[in-house]
């Protein structure tokens, strides 16, 4: 079956893996990004384009049939891991225009391509237990 994504990106294993720069030219042909991050992975930093879908891996079960099937979906998350196993997950529950964005937004922003970043909501702290946003942290002692 030819998709949008039948003569770009890698095929490895049944799997379509695109570059940030093949992602980002098929979103601007009706694809629509599907940002798998959790909630507090996404603040401070989006992606910067108009068709988004986010839903975050932990209500991906309960949810996952609200998305389109009838569009191209470019599965995204922060590094390219979890959204893989979103896009098998997908594939075999009747979805076939599927993408993983390789390198997720972590590349993504590498390779310049449009962001929507609010520095003061950006998370910092030491581990991932005493992530805060920036505005917040600076404010505490």
């Amino acid at each position: 079956m030819e998709t949008i994504f039948s003569n770009i990106g890698l095929h490895i294993d049944g799997i379509i893996h695109l570059s940030p720069n093949e992602a980002f030219n098929v979103l601007k042909n009706n694809a629509i990004l599907l940002d798998v991050r959790e909630n507090y992975e996404t603040i401070g930093k989006t992606f910067g384009v108009e068709n988004v879908i986010y839903l975050p891996k932990s209500e991906f079960l309960e949810r996952f049939n609200e998305l389109p099937k009838d569009k191209p979906l470019v599965i995204a998350d922060s590094v390219g891991l979890r959204s893989k196993k979103i896009y098998i997950f997908l594939a075999s529950n009747g979805f076939s225009n599927l993408a993983n964005l390789n390198g997720g937004i972590v590349d993504w922003e590498k390779d310049g391509l449009p962001m929507n970043i609010d520095k003061g909501e950006m998370l910092t702290g030491s581990c991932l237990c005493q992530l805060r946003p920036k505005k917040r942290f600076s404010n505490t002692k």
